[in-house]
């Protein structure tokens, strides 16, 4: 069974990893390798090391795998930096960069890596997700439509062979400038039209979500999201420019 590295960068939410470590010991996909990487938080992670081990004993009893845990520390300096650490250290088929905010399906990393399986043209595979209650639905790969807005999160499965590193510059749109980078190179993903996880809110990162009428007039001027708008709108930008799709 091919080797599934999955990578988890983590600050800070202890109480939000523990749970999503718990669903990612609970999959049903047999072959993983889990490296996990402290990015400078408050209390370390390696306090944690003997209760997250424990974790992965219990699937290995269970379930008749040899689960391989690692632990990474580094200062503190941003995901992008963190996965690439994690990057750095993988030896699987495949990588995942699994949110410490993900909560997963059983079934999440088994049917990623089918769908790859059947799927040899595809570099990657990613599926619809909810964020809280909220249903965050994807569409079928499509290049013009990636050019233009992000629709794959950054918990999607990935060819080791086809892998590329984050950009540590980028504060905002690090997954879309990801899937922008691979799609320059020739690389597209494969759609699996079935909500395989949720993103657990949270005070920082991907709770600052707000409704899609938030970012057109006037509503964008709200006093209340303009400062997250035009942080949303100048981050876009970014990654735009780098990508040369301002005014394409």
């Amino acid at each position: 069974m091919d080797l599934i590295s999955v990578v988890i960068p983590y600050y800070n939410h202890r109480d939000m990893l523990m749970r999503s470590l718990r669903s990612l010991a609970a999959q049903h996909y047999g072959s993983i390798e889990v490296i996990l990487v402290d990015d400078g938080s408050d209390v370390p992670l390696v306090e944690d090391v003997a209760e997250i081990s424990e974790l992965f004993t219990w699937r290995d009893i269970q379930d008749h795998t040899n689960t391989q845990v690692t632990f990474l520390a580094k200062e503190n300096g941003g995901a992008p930096s963190a996965r690439n650490m994690g990057l750095d250290h993988a030896q699987g088929e495949y990588v995942i960069f699994w949110d410490a905010d993900v909560d997963a399906d059983r079934d999440f990393l088994k049917k990623l890596h089918n769908v790859l399986l059947i799927h040899p043209e595809a570099s990657y595979a990613y599926s619809s997700f909810s964020f809280g209650d909220k249903k965050m639905p994807g569409q079928k790969f499509d290049a013009k439509a990636l050019r233009e807005n992000n629709f794959i999160h950054s918990t999607s499965l990935i060819r080791m062979a086809d892998a590329m590193r984050w950009d540590e510059s980028l504060k905002r749109f690090q997954d879309w400038d990801l899937w922008l980078a691979m799609l320059a190179e020739g690389k597209k993903g494969i759609f699996i039209p079935k909500f395989l996880f949720t993103v657990v809110p949270r005070e920082t990162g991907m709770s600052e979500w707000l409704p899609s009428f938030a970012y057109k007039s006037p509503w964008k001027y709200l006093p209340w999201w303009r400062g997250k708008v035009g942080a949303y709108e100048r981050g876009k930008q970014v990654v735009m420019e780098k990508h040369g799709l301002v005014g394409v």
